[in-house]
């Protein structure tokens, strides 16, 4: 535990705040005894120079390297404002005695309902009618019909709160639905939990060959790293649909491109991409096989809010009890 009411008190600093108002996580962290300053940059170089003293990060998107974290030696916490945290040098933060922090469930029904508002948009088809709805295209037909969802498979990759949310949500649409996760225990509070949902577990071949629809729920490793690639696509039922929500470097998108050209394929629906945002050439831009949103899959009236606080807050509650409320890692030492 930390006096926070010392001189000087610790330094609390954001990084880049480009589409969030840390406003309340300003105040919270104020009224604790921090010192706060918002740098406005995902540059490393801006960063290390602005937070030298730092014994708090705030990042918003920024990359967090070793190098960052090397040279902030009063670093006792990396507070992030996601649920992932491939972005951070995990090995490196817990190596130095640096917590790392991220919000987890806070968006949980928010990511549910984007999923499923994005792949029935890619079901339907709507971007293509959307395009068709004037009196030039009125009676244009897409090159295949849309499916039937009561005589289609829904398969999850990735089991949980997201993706079994999801499948809470979509599980009434849908013929039948099936389940991957090599991480989630099998126990038998879990097996009785999947099958209030409705979801039959079983292994990731079985999901990929057959599910018509099939959504990502995966954080970012380096074993899922473009998991999606070429072989995986080509394994997926003819004229399928994939979803992710998740980490855009999942998928290997030019394959993806590929797949919907051949018609492997009949649409991709995605909340994120592996640079965001895109370069103008970006594969998956301007296409009507593509319902893109732009990395709002957790954004609501209440995450908005939500998402800054839980930030702030981990860093209050290290600094007053010794240890954060939602910490990834677990630092070999800590000052």
């Amino acid at each position: 535990m930390t006096d926070l009411t010392s001189d000087p008190r610790p330094v609390a600093v954001y990084t880049d705040v480009d589409d969030t108002d840390p406003a309340i996580g300003i105040a919270l962290l104020e009224a604790a005894g921090f010192e706060v300053r918002v740098l406005g940059t995902r540059d490393a170089a801006e960063i290390i120079a602005g937070a030298q003293d730092a014994s708090v990060l705030l990042p918003g998107y920024a990359a967090v390297t070793r190098e960052m974290i090397e040279a902030m030696p009063q670093l006792r916490i990396v507070a992030l404002m996601s649920m992932g945290f491939d972005y951070v040098d995990l090995e490196a933060a817990t190596e130095h005695g640096v917590w790392v922090t991220n919000v987890p469930g806070a968006a949980t029904e928010e990511v549910a309902t984007h999923a499923l508002t994005l792949l029935l948009a890619s079901c339907r088809q709507l971007a293509f009618y959307r395009a068709s709805a004037n009196p030039a295209h009125w009676n244009d037909r897409a090159a295949t019909p849309p499916p039937r969802m009561s005589e289609t498979t829904l398969g999850i990759i990735g089991l949980g709160k997201i993706g079994r949310e999801l499948i809470r949500l979509a599980r009434p649409l849908f013929g039948d639905v099936i389940g991957y996760d090599p991480m989630l225990p099998d126990t038998p509070e879990i097996r009785a939990d999947l099958d209030a949902l409705g979801v039959r577990r079983t292994s990731l071949e079985e999901v990929r060959s057959s599910a018509n629809v099939l959504s990502l729920h995966l954080p970012l490793t380096p074993e899922t790293e473009h998991m999606v690639d070429a072989a995986f696509l080509a394994a997926m039922p003819a004229g399928s649909v994939l979803v992710n929500v998740s980490r855009g470097a999942l998928i290997d998108h030019h394959a993806l491109a590929a797949a919907l050209d051949s018609g492997q394929l009949s649409g991709a629906a995605l909340d994120v991409l592996e640079a965001e945002p895109p370069a103008a050439d970006h594969p998956m831009l301007g296409r009507d096989d593509v319902v893109l949103t732009p990395h709002i899959a957790y954004f609501s009236a209440r995450t908005e809010i939500e998402y800054v606080r839980i930030q702030a807050q981990n860093a209050v509650t290290l600094f007053t009890s010794g240890a954060p409320d939602s910490p990834v890692n677990r630092p070999v030492a800590t000052a």
